[in-house]
């Protein structure tokens, strides 16, 4: 992957970029969507966030490389915390961390999310979290979507400033996804119910785990086969 041609998720992240707009990408490996954002002109100006010197040092590179530093800062510092007032930043990406790590960041810069417009994340694992803190923290979700990358499958939720309302299984599921049932989407939902089958049988097998346990992953399991069952 580079600047030119980026992974699949990062490409979904990207079309979900508003033309104009003044991003920060937070975590931002080697600032390669950044790059991209810039050099075919949907944003105006990017803050590539970094929380290390040695990921900082490589974005700084790929930036001078590409010819764009006018228009890019690399900056060190612990998430939000590399957004300044006067960046007036409309659009966040943060990409490839587990929800709750997104859900903690976007926590401790509450104060950085001021003005801005869109929310743009793709969490590896802990969607249902994640959505939990949009919800309760006066964003409503926009747009979803699903992807398969190198035998994982990762999903990409968009959120903008609003109220929304989300029952449990729409938190668990996705509010949009789960209206799509796409092929990836499918495919998730099928592998997750297939692991917690074993552990279902498991647990059968040794009472002794808990009854509270078992009890849990049983719901689950009829949660996803219930969802399965509104397929059109």
């Amino acid at each position: 992957m580079n600047s030119n041609n980026l992974s699949p998720r990062l490409k979904i992240v990207a079309s979900l970029v508003p033309q104009g707009s003044r991003i920060a990408d937070i975590g931002s490996d080697h600032a390669y969507l950044a790059i991209n954002l810039i050099k075919n002109k949907i944003a105006n100006h990017a803050i590539a966030g970094e929380v290390a010197p040695g990921p900082l040092s490589n974005s700084k590179e790929e930036i001078e490389k590409n010819g764009v530093v006018d228009q890019i800062e690399a900056r060190l510092g612990d998430g939000l915390a590399v957004i300044q007032d006067t960046d007036t930043v409309d659009v966040i990406c943060i990409a490839g961390m587990g929800g709750q790590l997104i859900r903690k960041i976007l926590n401790d810069g509450k104060t950085k999310l001021n003005g801005v417009k869109k929310l743009i994340l793709q969490p590896n694992v802990g969607e249902l979290e994640l959505r939990e803190w949009l919800i309760s923290n006066n964003f409503k979700i926009t747009h979803e979507d699903i992807v398969a990358e190198d035998h994982h499958l990762y999903e990409i939720i968009m959120a903008e400033p609003g109220q929304m309302t989300l029952s449990e299984k729409e938190q668990m599921f996705g509010p949009i996804l789960m209206k799509s049932h796409n092929e990836v989407y499918t495919r998730k939902w099928q592998r997750e119910l297939n692991r917690l089958r074993k552990i279902e049988v498991n647990l059968n097998a040794h009472p002794s785990h808990g009854q509270a346990k078992l009890d849990q992953v049983t719901k689950q399991i009829s949660d996803i086969e219930e969802m399965f069952s509104h397929v059109s």
